[in-house]
């Protein structure tokens, strides 16, 4: 059996890995990938404590994030798609001004 800190230190390194890639990268798309890297970090973290632990909720955390997870997707990818009609770019940069 796989010892729990294996499964702690891969939620860490997922975790640093998509916080990296949220605060260094520039293109949008990278972003929102990073974010997804984020939450699932979170779900292994949830999982492997709710097998340590014997009981499912971690799993149904691990299940309603996920659910989230692709709502934040779906409204992210309409923003995007809005956002390259009107500005023609994927840049952080170049569409930090927001108009109402």
């Amino acid at each position: 059996m796989v010892p729990l800190w294996w499964y702690i230190v891969l939620g860490v390194v997922l975790f640093v890995i998509g916080a990296a890639g949220v605060l260094l990268r520039r293109n949008i798309l990278v972003v929102l990938m990073s974010l997804e890297l984020l939450l699932n970090s979170v779900n292994v973290n949830f999982i492997a404590f709710g097998r340590y632990h014997a009981d499912f909720r971690g799993q149904i955390f691990a299940i309603f994030v996920i659910a989230i997870t692709a709502a934040e997707v779906a409204v992210a990818l309409g923003i995007l798609v809005a956002l390259v009609r009107n500005k023609s770019t994927l840049k952080v940069d170049d569409v930090t001004v927001m108009k109402g």
